[in-house]
């Protein structure tokens, strides 16, 4: 809560710190590289920043590569539908048999697209969501090292009193028993977070909004405006930086993208107020400077974004790690896919700018269990609505790389 005592601040970490632990191996998918088709980005600034490339977590244990999809892509000559027909899906989950599970923020929601594709069906409704303003059901996530003998489906949803996360088991592929395990997420009209991922060590990454309460952001005893490291259970995961604590890294305005490339570094895309939209390399421990920067400041004691956008080419919202090791980023206001190559030394290249315009806003991006990227749009409750509108779209090798 503002005015709440705040827990001792430490300065940013080193680039070359471990970023979230371990080898990802093949969770980081491989990659893609983009074609002609996409035209170069302005207005970006980089910093030049070094991975990690210990194999183990920030608590010393060795990790192991969770399951990925498949590494042979199906061919494609052009993108191609996946689901139309979808009302204000937010995110998307690849499950280890090939299915994917889809949200959608205002209905509560979960649908299932089959191994191989085919009509898409309801799974079930996550109970108790309040759907007001830019809130509802979010992030959906399965730890993919537990999934095949414990399916359990992980979900980030707005309540009537605040944001949580649950845990759903699938009972024969339908909705069982609801639990949560992190409750008291400061809520708001707006910058509500919500993206929810498995990290390379195992622990659940879960990312939040300041709910527009900027103070929020720079209290360590608030879970509002940061990025969370959790066991399965909701609790703080052993060797977070802060003893005690959930936070893994806070002065965040509104995460709702992250990823981790082979090597075990973890990339944050983050909502910038009106000037800049920023892609962070996170460190355990940093402070990333929300409300008292936006952008790269180069300000003592905060960490700055690698790159930056203006608001209106941006507006990231989902990332994942493409074939080729790029950062893929869902831009809403921006309406493209922004790709950004990661080059051997760890710094960031040019942004390449595809699909600009072409299916509106990109709430989400993902490798799917066919090996090519997809992504999710939403134009059904923002923007203009398209004939099939809202789907989610598959890529193909010439155009992602």
């Amino acid at each position: 809560m503002p005015g709440a005592p705040r827990l001792p601040q430490t300065g940013p970490l080193s680039r070359r710190a471990v970023l979230g632990a371990g080898a990802l191996g093949a969770l980081a998918l491989a990659g893609c590289s983009t074609s002609g088709s996409g035209s170069t980005g302005s207005g970006t600034t980089s910093s030049a920043t070094t991975p990690g490339s210990s194999s183990t977590t920030a608590s010393g244990s060795t990790t192991s590569a969770p399951s990925a999809p498949s590494a042979t892509r199906a061919a494609l000559s052009a993108p191609a539908d996946v689901a139309t027909g979808l009302e204000v899906p937010w995110s998307g989950a690849v499950l280890p048999g090939g299915a994917v599970l889809v949200s959608e923020r205002e209905t509560a929601l979960v649908k299932r697209i089959p191994p191989g594709g085919g009509g898409v069906e309801t799974v079930g409704t996550v109970e108790g969501v309040d759907p007001g303003g830019e809130g509802g059901l979010l992030g959906l996530a399965v730890d993919p090292a537990t999934f095949a003998t414990k399916p359990v489906l992980y979900a980030y949803f707005t309540a009537g009193s605040d944001n949580r996360v649950v845990t759903i088991a699938l009972d024969g592929g339908r909705f069982g028993a609801q639990n949560p395990i992190i409750t008291g997420i400061p809520k708001g009209s707006i910058h509500n977070g919500g993206r929810l991922k498995f990290g390379p060590d195992g622990f659940l990454y879960v990312t939040t909004g300041e709910s527009a309460r900027t103070g929020l952001a720079q209290d360590l005893n608030s879970l509002g405006g940061k990025i969370l490291r959790v066991t399965t259970s909701g609790e703080p995961a052993p060797g977070n930086p802060f003893p005690g604590s959930r936070v893994w890294t806070y002065g965040h305005r509104n995460v709702q993208g992250i990823a981790w490339s082979a090597n075990g570094q973890m990339w944050a895309s983050e909502f910038g107020q009106n000037t800049w939209d920023e892609l962070n390399v996170i460190t355990p421990g940093s402070n990333y400077g929300w409300p008292d920067v936006e952008g790269i400041a180069g300000q003592n004691g905060f960490l700055d974004p690698v790159r930056q956008w203006t608001t209106d080419q941006a507006s990231p919202s989902g990332i994942c790690i493409g074939p080729d090791g790029s950062v893929l980023m869902a831009a809403l206001r921006g309406e493209s896919l922004w790709k950004i190559p990661v080059n051997a030394d760890g710094s960031t290249g040019e942004p390449q700018r595809l699909l600009d315009g072409q299916y509106g806003r990109l709430r989400d991006v993902f490798v799917g269990p066919d090996g090519n990227v997809w992504v999710i749009t939403n134009n059904t409750a923002r923007g203009q609505a398209r004939d099939g509108d809202d789907r989610i779209v598959k890529l193909p090798q010439s155009l992602t790389g």
